[in-house]
């Protein structure tokens, strides 16, 4: 069972290192056909030998999305978050094919809610690739269940 359940077992600085996890070609396609997002930069080898990157890049959203699933292979329990309230992101730097991707999570703030079953926490988390290059970070805040009284 993880070890963060509630509101009340975070503190500010509390913080995670998800595992790693490859963004390859394989990822890259299936988020192409999950969200019909083939733009060129993701999909187009020969237009991309030319461009800034030289080659083709994942999407900053599929790096978002793994770091969201990843945050869950650490001590915090998915079922302690009732809802996802909103994020801040910055893309710094792309995500190349075969780039291996970790996140490190912080928690940043917290305050509890009018509502005693509940609390809200930011996450302040770092994408990092295998070169320790951060290529997003960002602010996550959720809302979280309190412990019964």
């Amino acid at each position: 069972m993880p070890t963060y359940q509630w509101y009340e077992d975070y503190t500010v600085g509390t913080s995670f290192v998800t595992p790693a996890r490859t963004i390859g070609e394989t990822e890259v396609s299936m988020f192409a056909m999950l969200t019909g997002d083939y733009n060129r930069l993701h999909t187009d080898a020969e237009y991309m030998k030319e461009s800034v990157f030289g080659e083709r890049i994942a999407h900053g959203l599929l790096g978002l999305a793994i770091v969201n699933g990843l945050k869950y292979r650490t001590d915090m329990d998915p079922d302690a978050i009732i809802a996802f309230l909103g994020l801040e992101w910055a893309f710094s730097a792309p995500i190349r094919f075969n780039d291996t991707i970790h996140a490190i999570i912080v928690v940043s703030a917290m305050r509890p809610t009018k509502s005693p079953e509940r609390g809200i926490i930011t996450f302040s988390i770092e994408v990092r690739n295998q070169r320790s290059e951060v290529a997003q970070k960002g602010d996550m805040t959720m809302m979280v269940k309190r412990r019964p009284i």
